[in-house]
């Protein structure tokens, strides 16, 4: 098989999958792979008591897996496509658009979508909170109120909250461009940015957002910590292959965060909201067990944890993780990967390029020797220790017998 086969041609897939009516379920720890918390120690997945995944991955094929390629770190978006089989690579797309898919803002043709967050600045206008401090959901509508009052000549604004301090930014009119560099600099200590056109085409565009991040930089003057907002990921919504065609399945994103089920929704699939909880994600999983073959199941907190470097906290969640396993495995899927979409190490309070642990077990998987699920353990599996990210639907979908022979 051709390279490009092998990493972009999803019509290739399509070629060959059935429906069988097996269900697969594809649960991602969001945020899972870590790093030591001492030199020589153990990260926090390796800490973690987790005696239900251990004997998982006695069952499964387990490695590593690379999000996008080798030393590049992934943002969430493209390290779900990863994950749903998209090489992330040739399918990218901005975080507006993916927010706006997850709380089912309707975006119309030429529409520019980008994130939000609300953000604190000092007196001199540096960045000291990429995050305001996390403020509730109820602060977001408060705000987002504010910054609805904002008229920008010549274009029509759309502001709505998405959860916590994150919000979504939409832009409506004529010749509008997605292609505007982000304000946010990724890091505190310094100012926002300017959004700077990537092209010709797009300077008015850039012109208009920097009129619009002006007027709210006023109308948040009084607001601490949500004194200032931040934008990124300006896109327009592009036109891909249909995960359910392309493996032939139903599927389903069961996630509390918006932006999840949005990055679900790009590529087809059904996204059904849940609570805060894994109670009320499991809940679903099962009162939906029989309507769809595909389950994409997310767990979003351990990666704020490590982003703001509370190891004991990411360790505490993924040990609750695991006590739901017997949930998932009392409903016997015939395929269930266990993962993370990226790594998310408490040292660093940030995502990083390091891949992340994967086990895939199945009555076809080729068990290799690792006996526990952790970094160290699984960069002997029979995987490998850095598989590409977008290799490991088609593994599965093999393994659930979706699948046909290639060639005569």
């Amino acid at each position: 098989m051709s390279d490009e086969i092998d990493r972009n041609n999803l019509n290739f897939y399509q070629e060959l999958a059935e429906d069988n009516k097996s269900k697969v379920v594809l649960m991602v720890l969001d945020g899972l792979g870590g790093l030591p918390l001492e030199s020589g120690g153990k990260t926090e997945l390796e800490i973690a008591h987790t005696p239900r995944m251990d004997a998982l991955a006695c069952e499964s094929i387990c490695g590593l897996h690379s999000p996008v390629g080798p030393g590049i770190i992934p943002g969430s978006g493209p390290a779900h496509l990863g994950l749903f089989g998209y090489d992330p690579v040739k399918y990218q797309v901005g975080r507006g658009v993916l927010s706006a898919l997850g709380i089912g803002f309707d975006l119309r043709e030429g529409d520019v979508a980008a994130r939000g967050n609300f953000c604190t600045v000092d007196e001199k206008g540096i960045i000291t909170d990429r995050r305001a401090g996390r403020i509730s959901s109820e602060k977001n509508r408060e705000l987002c109120k504010l910054l609805r009052k904002i008229e920008i000549p010549g274009i029509s604004i759309h502001i709505e909250t998405v959860k916590e301090y994150r919000f979504l930014f939409v832009m409506g009119g004529k010749n509008l461009s997605g292609e505007v560099s982000a304000t946010d600099p990724q890091n505190v200590g310094e100012k926002p940015l300017d959004p700077i056109p990537e092209n010709e085409e797009a300077k008015y565009t850039a012109e208009l957002i920097k009129k619009f991040i002006d007027k709210a930089r006023n109308v948040l003057a009084d607001h601490s910590p949500a004194n200032m907002i931040l934008l990124r990921g300006f896109s327009k919504r592009p036109q891909w292959p249909d995960f359910e065609d392309t493996f032939k399945v139903r599927a389903v994103a069961i996630a509390a965060y918006p932006m999840y089920r949005g990055v679900a929704k790009l590529v087809g699939m059904n996204a059904l909201e849940s609570g805060d909880t894994l109670d009320e994600e499991f809940s679903i999983l099962e009162k939906n067990w029989l309507n769809y073959d595909f389950f994409f199941i997310h767990v979003k907190k351990i990666d704020s944890y490590g982003e703001d470097g509370k190891d004991k906290d990411k360790i505490r969640l993924i040990e609750e993780v695991d006590t739901y396993i017997p949930r998932l495995l009392k409903l016997k899927p015939d395929v269930l990967i266990v993962t993370g979409d990226h790594s998310t190490p408490s040292v660093l309070k940030s995502h990083s390029w390091h891949p992340v642990p994967v086990m895939i077990r199945s009555k076809y998987s080729r068990v290799d020797t690792v006996s526990e699920f952790g970094e160290r353990a699984c960069m002997y599996g029979g995987l490998g220790p850095r598989i590409p990210s977008h290799h490991l639907m088609p593994i599965a979908m093999a393994n659930a017998g979706r699948l046909e022979k290639f060639g005569a």
